[in-house]
């Protein structure tokens, strides 16, 4: 059963699991399960996508109950008007605030512009021994999105060399290597903390958070 975060007579939001697709796209199996279609027979009402989220990015997911919320919805989240946090765990240690503005590949190959806040939590060390080092550094941060691209965050973390931890795409095969070996983790390090926005019908402030997976807990925890 899907976390539910919040829900009203216009939207609903939840905490979407890593691991799992939005909606079907030509990537799917043919038996896998969908956000979609899970949330839908989970409260058996019909839903309208808003937005998509990374298959192993977990976190906040909307989906709206009507057309005209989800479109007013999608508006505020292409004009700039909704703020969206996202935190990961990356290589190495950043010190202080980064504005990252290169521009990025679509999922067709083609260059956008984009760019993408990144600012420092917490810098950890951890006995994961990588080459001859007997530890391994790491940087929990927060990312803002100030465009919506394909893999964004992903991607521009990657040109900076601070690869996010178990990024199969576009991450660094020595340090999940370590992750999933070392410490039996498997899942991203990428979660889409929360997100702020206008309520559709009455435009007051909703501020929605979700909280993290488990297996975060080895790292929040230091």
């Amino acid at each position: 059963m899907l976390e539910i975060l919040y829900q009203d007579e216009c939207l609903i939001a939840i905490n979407k699991p890593c691991g799992l697709l939005v909606h079907r796209t030509s990537i799917a199996e043919e038996n896998e399960k969908f956000a979609l279609q899970m949330l839908r027979d989970q409260i058996g009402q019909k839903l309208y996508p808003v937005h998509r989220i990374d298959r192993p990015t977990s976190g906040v997911l909307l989906f709206a109950f009507s057309s005209d919320c989800a479109k007013k919805l999608n508006e505020q989240l292409t004009n700039g008007e909704s703020h969206k946090q996202y935190t990961a765990l990356v290589r190495g240690w950043i010190h202080q605030e980064v504005i990252c503005e290169r521009q990025l590949k679509n999922d067709r190959g083609n260059l956008q512009d984009a760019s993408t806040r990144f600012i420092p939590v917490k810098q950890i060390e951890l006995p994961l021994a990588t080459d001859r080092y007997p530890t391994a550094r790491f940087s929990i941060i927060d990312a803002y999105p100030l465009t919506g691209r394909w893999h964004q965050i992903r991607q521009h973390l990657a040109q900076l060399r601070h690869y996010i931890i178990n990024d199969r795409v576009h991450g660094d095969g020595k340090q999940n290597r370590i992750f999933t070996e070392k410490m039996e983790i498997r899942e991203m390090f990428l979660h889409a903390r929360s997100i702020r926005i206008y309520h559709p019908e009455t435009n007051h402030k909703l501020f929605i958070e979700a909280p993290f997976p488990s297996h975060w807990q080895i790292i929040t925890n230091k």
